[in-house]
């Protein structure tokens, strides 16, 4: 593979209200795009722009997280937060968002696969390239570590997972089940860059990754299937199989 210097860089946008254009937030904010490349986004901007929001004053944000998760927990925590299970993440307020939305609660959007999806056809079709990655991505807290990092919510034009498994390390030793999850670790490193605050960019730009396995199609349902563990064969499932989780809507009507 060689040396390399995975690039990641900022694209500031102004701030994105409901009801904005996304393409025409893009053609504001991204005037080159190299083949190869990754292009990161905020899961709030895309809510924002598809109306996937409610106004605070509106409704309940407790009645509105257990509509959006598909299992949670009575937050009976000293914080207050409801542990979420959304789309096979383990995420408080099932990915509810008020930072930086206006007065709004941005939920995830309401097919984040599909929306990776036409943003990559718009990119390649733009910008006349042949491989270019879509990661949209919300932050997420981790068990026993203060702080926020990034995960996939969806990708399209790249394997999620790079996979180790039957392979050796460099004494010979082979991996039983090892796998890279490229998507999440493109949407940490992104994560670091758009930060949480007034920071103004919630669109990352990845270049120079040559650990990235790019596919000039949507990812297929078998791969998409493929990321997801239930939580009776998940390394954590001891854990997450002995409270009493209750079933939320789903994000469903």
């Amino acid at each position: 593979m060689g040396d390399f210097f995975m690039n990641v860089k900022p694209v500031k946008t102004k701030p994105i209200n409901v009801g904005d254009d996304l393409i025409k937030v893009l053609d504001e904010s991204i005037s080159k795009l190299d083949d190869g490349s990754i292009v990161v986004f905020a899961s709030t901007i895309i809510s924002l722009c598809e109306g996937r929001v409610v106004k605070m004053e509106s409704c309940d944000k407790h009645d509105l997280i257990e509509k959006e998760a598909e299992y949670f927990l009575p937050p009976s925590n000293k914080y207050g937060i409801t542990l979420t299970i959304k789309n096979f993440v383990l995420i408080p307020s099932a990915g509810i968002d008020e930072s930086n939305t206006n007065g709004y609660y941005a939920m995830w959007p309401s097919d984040p696969q599909e929306s990776a999806n036409k943003i990559r056809l718009y990119l390649k079709e733009r910008f006349g390239v042949g491989r270019v990655g879509v990661v949209i991505a919300d932050s997420k807290t981790t068990p026993l570590r203060w702080g926020v990092t990034n995960v996939a919510i969806s990708h399209s034009g790249f394997a999620a997972l790079n996979d180790y498994e039957g392979k050796a390390d460099i004494f010979g030793r082979v991996f039983a089940y090892e796998k890279a999850n490229i998507a999440d670790s493109l949407a940490a490193a992104a994560g670091a860059v758009m930060g949480e605050g007034d920071e103004c960019v919630p669109i990352v730009v990845i270049d120079d990754v040559p650990f990235v396995n790019f596919q000039d199609r949507n990812p297929s349902k078998e791969e998409l299937d493929f990321l997801k563990i239930d939580i009776d064969t998940d390394l954590y499932g001891e854990i997450l199989g002995r409270v009493n989780w209750k079933r939320g809507g789903g994000g469903k009507k």
